[in-house]
């Protein structure tokens, strides 16, 4: 992995094509901690790239909320039915409009 100061970027902008042609990746990094990932699309795999790059991001975020429920205390069969009922309460309201 390559690594490349926000200075480094902003001062040496046509470098940056070279180095990703050479490395395939940069991190580029901002008082020392990286901030963005700039990585080098395959020729006709624009839409995969990014398909991959989200569906991690969406990971992340399933992993984070599963991390954050984990000390909470279960959920009883009438709360979880109690839920479904306003929800579906809700969404009647809602299509009535």
């Amino acid at each position: 992995m390559n690594f490349l100061t926000k200075n480094e970027l902003v001062a040496y902008p046509s470098s940056l094509l070279g180095k990703l042609s050479d490395y395939g990746e940069i991190a580029i990094t901002d008082n020392g901690k990286p901030t963005a990932l700039l990585l080098q699309i395959p020729e006709g795999l624009f839409n995969e790239t990014l398909k991959a790059v989200r569906r991690v991001k969406a990971m992340k975020s399933l992993n984070d909320i599963w991390a954050k429920t984990k000390n909470l205390p279960p959920i009883t069969d009438e709360e979880i039915e109690a839920e479904i009922q306003a929800a579906r309460a809700e969404a009647k309201t809602a299509s009535a409009y």
